[in-house]
């Protein structure tokens, strides 16, 4: 689990069984979380689990920052399809911040609050500002009508 869990932190995303993905998971979100708050006493924690300076070091500086904010889940695990070899099911399992393409689509999606409650005076004010859009339009070619019957009998 050491050597699998290293991996994981340095290459933030790696293929294995399902099974093996599912215990790893619970063998590394606690050591994520140990890594929020660095301290000495949590860094030789995480490397007595660990053995691996090069994956303490890349948990505790560039991933503990990326998850600092998150109150857990930091794995995500994915099934594949099946090894062909003996039939065993297949998963990747990957860290939650660092998949650049989900990143960037819910940075894009918006978050605003959609409610069904008021619906009724959102419509009237909508047509309210569409009434009165209508009636300056309307106010607008009156006065193109008279500036334009002024005109001919200003010759």
């Amino acid at each position: 689990m050491a050597n699998m869990a290293s991996s994981l932190i340095l290459h933030k995303r790696i293929n294995t069984t399902l099974a093996k993905a599912k215990a790893l998971r619970t063998y590394v979100e606690p050591l994520i979380t140990k890594s929020k708050e660095d301290t000495t006493h949590s860094r030789r924690t995480v490397f007595a689990y660990l053995k691996d300076k090069h994956a303490v070091t890349e948990l505790f500086r560039e991933v503990s920052v990326k998850i600092s904010d998150r109150p857990g889940g930091y794995c995500r695990i994915i099934k594949l399809p099946n090894r062909l070899g003996d039939n065993a099911s297949m998963a990747m399992i990957e860290l939650v911040d660092f998949n650049e393409h989900l990143v960037k689509e819910v940075k894009s999606v918006s978050t605003e609050k959609k409610t069904r409650r008021g619906r009724g005076t959102a419509k009237k004010a909508v047509s309210d500002s569409t009434s009165e859009t209508a009636s300056e339009t309307n106010e607008d070619a009156n006065a193109e009508s008279t500036d334009e019957a002024v005109s001919p009998t200003e010759e």
